[in-house]
């Protein structure tokens, strides 16, 4: 199709390359231009200049063949949700999502879901310690060709020969137990974030996928987002100059984005498997609130550093591959949810990367060094936008990605001075979603849709992003693809998460020898048993 059709509208080309001028996809309006042909020559020259090419993650291999035999352990909150991203659905969700969608026609979740792309898998196998959630996938799950069984423990599920991968969705301090295991039992693995709950184990877990030789990805779907796979073509030409500075942020203010979720009435000593439950936790007497929000307390989970930061730290590393800091400093209190949680509901975290750079338009010397700041707040919904500050540009990056010419650039000097280039207003502009109805249902919703975690666009269409991650972990079963959240990515995030529990804990700088691949001990503290114990300093 030419760039522009005999009506002398913008082909849908266009529209998808790029905005020079307005925040509007596929309106181009150059302020203080005469006349249109010099608004068509202006912006065709910034585009050219930029060269971005918005192109989608290359497709991973095709889901024929048998069917590869799932087990489920862990089915809590994320768990359902990982099943309905394989094309799976609670009864319950069902009869949920009907009534929403007939409530409210702008509701697209069933109508998404029940169009998904059929990955070709059997859900053979299910374990949560609450006997109630392992029925209710059992009940939901089961058909007339396969009938899902139920393990008491993980371990049993993992020596059946009805299981050929396993996807683990558990409380933190199970993840790298439970995936060493699996990997030893001949499972592919697919592992909720953060990959682990301490350090020893970190590199016991990376031993094993290299034993092993299994498929093994981290649930980090945002790799899977167009937005970001843009961005690092962005990235890749230079068009930022040099960064020194990227902002990203979480801002949540209900009970559940403060991880205060509902305890089911029917939990008790008898439904709930306590001592197993607890692994390498204290022991302690059932506790259901312990149970159903364990993300509160650092025995069982990692707080705003391993919980949410790690989203946005991933997110950053998949455009930037700066890989784990040298430095981290970690501040922040308990203030909105006095609770009796120990991890804090009010974060920042400061990473420091000396010897960092993306390449610079300016002379040698002006070029290396960047800081990454990550700050959140439970109390507060207000919406932040991740930021990648350049010399030369500035990127915006959520579900879309948006540019602006620095006003002191100098690659972008000449235009600026011409006035073909506004600092003040975009220089360019991907949205995906153009032209795309979303039903967006709350401000939690959002959140996750802004960070790429909900779903993307594949040729305009909305795609789950967490069921083209599943099916790039499921292809690289069948077809040896390779995931882009591996055993390295994984590694990276969760150090980097690591040291970002143990500088709040400790109040100290943390730093990470890249020479040795490992985080500089701590005269006095066993780093490990740092990040799991529920003590509110280490002074």
């Amino acid at each position: 199709m030419d760039d522009q059709n005999k009506s002398g509208k913008w082909s849908r080309r266009d529209m998808m390359k790029g905005l020079a001028g307005v925040p509007v996809v596929g309106a181009v309006l150059w302020a203080g231009a005469a006349k249109a042909a010099k608004q068509k020559e202006s912006r065709e020259n910034i585009l050219n200049t930029l060269n971005i090419n918005a192109s989608a993650p290359p497709d991973s291999g095709p889901m024929s063949g048998d069917p590869i035999r799932l087990g489920i352990i862990g089915f809590g909150i994320r768990g359902p949700q990982l099943c309905r991203a394989l094309g799976f659905a609670t009864k319950d969700w069902l009869k949920s999502m009907k009534d929403a969608a007939d409530k409210n026609p702008n509701d697209t979740r069933l109508s998404s879901f029940l169009e998904q792309e059929n990955l070709n898998i059997q859900i053979t196998a299910v374990c949560d310690l609450f006997d109630v959630r392992a029925q209710e996938a059992a009940d939901s799950f089961s058909n007339d060709k396969v009938k899902v069984k139920i393990y008491k423990h993980h371990q049993e599920l993992l020596d059946s020969k009805d299981v050929d991968a396993v996807v683990i969705a558990t409380a933190d301090h199970w993840h790298a137990p439970i995936a060493i295991a699996a990997l030893a039992a001949g499972k592919h693995v697919y592992l909720e974030k953060p990959m682990t709950h301490g350090i020893t184990e970190t590199y016991a877990l990376q031993e094993a996928v290299k034993k092993y030789g299994k498929v093994f990805q981290v649930g980090h779907q945002h790799r899977q987002t167009q937005s970001f796979v843009t961005a690092r073509d962005v990235i890749e030409k230079k068009i930022l100059g040099h960064i020194s500075l990227v902002t990203a942020n979480t801002n949540r203010n209900s009970d559940n984005g403060a991880w205060q979720y509902d305890i089911h009435e029917k939990a008790n000593p008898n439904t709930v498997d306590w001592k197993q439950f607890l692994g390498n936790a204290p022991d302690i007497p059932f506790n259901a609130e312990h149970f159903f929000r364990w993300r509160k307390w650092w025995s069982y989970g990692s707080g705003l550093s391993g919980d949410l930061m790690v989203h946005d730290y991933d997110r950053i590393n998949c455009v930037l591959k700066m890989g784990i800091p040298k430095t981290v400093v970690s501040s922040g209190g308990i203030y909105t949810h006095r609770d009796g949680r120990t991890v804090p509901d009010v974060m920042q975290i400061n990473m420091e990367f000396p010897d960092f750079t993306t390449g610079s338009s300016r002379e040698a010397g002006k070029e290396i060094g960047m800081t990454l700041v990550y700050s959140a707040t439970l109390g507060n919904q207000y919406n932040r936008t991740t930021v990648l500050m350049g010399h030369d540009a500035s990127m915006e990056l959520g579900s879309d990605l948006v540019l602006y010419a620095d006003s002191n650039s100098t690659r972008f000097k000449d235009m600026l001075e011409a006035g073909t280039v506004d600092a003040n207003v975009p220089l360019y502009r991907y949205d995906p979603s153009a032209n795309a109805v979303d039903g967006i249902t709350s401000a939690t919703s959002k959140y996750f849709a802004d960070k790429g975690l909900l779903y993307t666009y594949r040729n305009g269409r909305r795609v789950d992003s967490t069921h083209l991650h599943m099916r790039e972990w499921l292809s690289g079963i069948r077809n040896g693809t390779p995931v882009s959240c591996g055993i390295q990515e994984g590694f990276e995030e969760v150090m980097t998460a690591h040291m970002g529990g143990l500088s709040y804990k400790l109040g100290r700088r943390i730093e990470f020898d890249h020479a040795k691949n490992e985080i500089v001990p701590v005269d006095g503290h066993d780093l490990d048993q740092v990040l799991v114990a529920e003590m509110d300093n280490f002074v």
